[in-house]
């Protein structure tokens, strides 16, 4: 049995953080309330408005900083 295959992750870079959803990106037409999230220590998080998955470019940052 397949599934329908996860959407890509919204890749950010370092310099461009803090990550809020919805994005620049988005069509207004799907927004919902803008969120800030916190990257966890694996570097991603997701929103919990629409599902959304960022990732950090080149992975967790070192230290934990978000």
């Amino acid at each position: 049995m397949t599934g329908t295959p996860a959407p890509a992750a919204v890749v950010v870079r370092p310099q461009d953080l803090p990550v809020f959803c919805p994005n620049p990106r988005m069509p207004l037409w799907s927004s919902h309330p803008r969120v800030f999230l916190d990257l966890d220590s694996g570097g991603e998080a997701r929103c919990p408005y629409c599902g959304t998955r960022y990732r950090v470019e080149g992975g967790p940052l070192p230290g934990g900083q978000h």
